[in-house]
């Protein structure tokens, strides 16, 4: 019998080859599930956010024995983002609607970019690269064990599908890349999510549907600190989005002002504006730095209104 101080299995039941794994991280992904799961044998399929809570999930594993063993007889719990996973085999004997994980076509992929670090491949040229075959709804980053990786959202599966087919094993062009990354082949599945996620704007996330999403400045700002050169003077790092302080506001700076002035040099994709320490902030995306830094070369010192008001 189950005492309490036993909750994680129940060893009077019927082995079977689908798991049932409890206590989960809210909207535990497929991929987590496979990090999980992939030590003890072959992933079948996959059933995750299964229950009220969306914490259950259902595993098809052709050793499942043997990771129930695992866990029954190891002093260290299964874990997944720090919680412990309670595993018992299911009443089930198969999970309806078999597909192999990472296999079956979905509007989100996920890409995982070999042979680079996170921070040298940045998330406007991931953006470059896939939306040459279609609008790009969503992007987010991560580092996981398997590396540095991306989910990418487009509009639908035969678009996503049709960027997997040309990009799979394929690397990113060289020009796009910083000098100290050789290749940096790409490897991708297809995810299980549908919609991404997105609470902000960074250099890790992004949601080109939405112009009215919150901006973390501090992560962008993070990327735009000077950093020291060989004379160990500081050189700012050139960016696509520019920081913009408004100073001597004499005069009302709307976002319908600002996009005038900055768009004389190129397409303004976004703008976001800001109170910070007092004063008024705001950044302009640009497609591209080189834009970016026309503008910046242009209107750094200059006053929006004739008489010195209101100083970029």
């Amino acid at each position: 019998m189950l005492t309490s101080g036993q909750p994680q299995f129940r060893y009077t039941q019927t082995p079977s080859k689908v798991l049932h794994l409890r206590n989960l991280p809210w909207e535990c992904t497929e991929e987590e599930l496979i990090e999980l799961c992939k030590p003890f044998g072959r992933i079948v399929n996959t059933k995750c956010n299964v229950g009220a809570n969306r914490n259950q999930a259902f595993v098809d594993i052709n050793q499942a024995i043997q990771m129930v063993s695992y866990y029954a007889s190891s002093s260290e719990p299964a874990q997944v983002r720090g919680k412990s996973v309670y595993t018992q085999y299911s009443n089930r004997h198969e999970i309806v609607n078999n597909r192999s994980p990472g296999d079956t076509p979905g509007n989100v992929l996920l890409v995982t970019i070999e042979g680079v670090e996170a921070g040298d491949v940045s998330i406007d040229v991931i953006h470059l690269v896939f939306s040459a075959f279609g609008f790009v709804h969503k992007i987010a980053t991560f580092e996981k064990a398997a590396g540095f990786q991306a989910l990418i959202q487009f509009t639908d599966a035969e678009t996503a599908m049709s960027a997997r087919n040309a990009l799979d094993g394929r690397s990113i062009p060289r020009y796009l890349l910083p000098e100290n990354v050789g290749s940096c082949n790409l490897r991708i599945s297809y995810s299980a999510h549908t919609d991404l996620n997105i609470k902000f704007q960074s250099h890790r996330s992004r949601d080109y549907t939405n112009p009215y999403l919150p901006v973390n400045t501090t992560a962008i700002e993070g990327l735009m600190q000077p950093a020291v050169g060989p004379d160990g003077k500081k050189k700012e790092f050139e960016s696509n989005v520019l920081l913009a302080s408004i100073e001597n506001m004499q005069y009302a700076v709307t976002v319908d002002v600002l996009h005038t002035v900055f768009s004389s040099f190129g397409t303004v994709q976004k703008i976001a504006m800001f109170e910070k320490n007092g004063g008024t902030q705001a950044l302009i995306q640009y497609p591209d730095i080189t834009t970016a830094a026309v503008a910046k070369d242009a209107l750094e010192g200059h006053y929006i209104y004739d008489g010195g008001y209101c100083l970029l």
